[in-house]
């Protein structure tokens, strides 16, 4: 690939990204303009002043000066505990369990009291657990006699979200709880204007998190500017390799040729044979013919043929004698 033809497939590449880029870009809204000071002063002590401003956050004991009591989360044991003082120490005059309403005793789903407070003479108490359930009871206080009281709810209203905390709003009459669940964030009221044992849901919001698959599809809804920008990184990709592998087997190229350089170097040298001097080397290879085989020739002595066994003629041989088959104990006797 010359240099010509790479400046033109870098200039299609970028040209496509661009392309992609653009068709894939969600609208942007206008940027927000800050309010002129006049414009913040009104709003900020107007619409919105400080003192309508709600700050939640979970409360797992409160205290009633006039009872001399404090309402106290037990996380451990899943349970609202009401203490009255008595002297030095303070005992325990009523129990609220709260996983026993669902049935639902496994470590994710189980329901754990988080925060607690106290309305005309009823405890407020708001579980949740770790997955998708939550409920907000009242408890009456009237109820409270020794550490044995199981403390029966009068009212129990319950949420599809992880519920964090809850505000009572009690110029309005209502409780406000906050939450969450999977895909975004959940508000409820509870309207206790009737009383807390007759509370009930007035209303439900709820605020859905957008996700990034969600943003794509609203910003390119026909998947256009998606498939382009998919298409043009495999190419990409693929003439990323294109070059990768060219260089590679450059590299290796130039390998081979230096080792197979180095190994002629380390070749000997061997004499050249010039056509006048054929003649003479083929005397020479009928000399050195000629010598190995007279070589292998004299590898053995010349013997004659002569026998050289003898007969001998006698009556007895020592192989069939007598006295040599006969116990030397008795010839040394005689």
């Amino acid at each position: 690939m010359n240099k010509i033809t790479k400046h033109f497939v870098a200039i299609f590449v970028g040209l496509v990204l661009m392309a992609g880029s653009v068709v894939a870009k969600p609208n942007a809204a206008p940027a927000p303009q800050a309010p002129a000071p006049e414009e913040a002063t009104e709003a900020h002590h107007g619409m919105c002043p400080m003192s309508a401003v709600m700050e939640f956050s979970a409360n797992p004991v409160c205290y009633l000066p006039g009872m001399g009591a404090f309402v106290v989360v037990d996380s451990i044991d899943c349970a609202v505990d009401v203490l009255v003082r008595e002297g030095d120490t303070y005992t325990r005059v009523g129990r609220f369990t709260t996983d026993v309403y669902t049935g639902r005793h496994d470590l994710k789903n189980i329901v754990r009291p988080v925060s607690v407070n106290v309305f005309n003479g009823y405890v407020i108490v708001l579980a949740t657990s770790q997955k998708d359930s939550s409920f907000i009871a009242a408890l009456p206080l009237a109820n409270c006699k020794d550490e044995n009281t199981v403390l029966e709810p009068v009212q129990l209203i319950g949420f599809n979200n992880t519920a964090y905390a809850f505000k009572l709003d009690c110029i309005n009459g209502e409780i406000v709880v906050v939450g969450k669940n999977p895909v975004g964030y959940d508000l409820n009221t509870v309207d206790i204007k009737d009383g807390v044992e007759n509370m009930a849901i007035a209303a439900k919001f709820h605020y859905h998190v957008p996700k990034q698959a969600e943003r794509i599809q609203e910003s390119d809804p026909h998947g256009g500017g998606l498939a382009l920008v998919a298409i043009c990184v495999v190419f990409i990709a693929l003439i990323c390799i294109c070059f990768i592998m060219l260089g590679y087997g450059a590299i290796i190229q130039k390998v081979t040729e230096k080792n197979e350089n180095k190994d002629k170097k380390s070749e000997p040298k061997v004499a050249s044979v010039s056509a006048g001097s054929k003649a003479v080397d083929g005397e020479v290879y009928a000399a050195i013919a000629a010598a190995i085989y007279a070589y292998e020739q004299d590898l053995h002595d010349e013997e004659d043929t002569v026998i050289t066994i003898q007969k001998v003629e006698r009556a007895w041989t020592p192989w069939n004698a007598k006295f040599y088959n006969m116990n030397q104990y008795f010839s040394n006797k005689k």
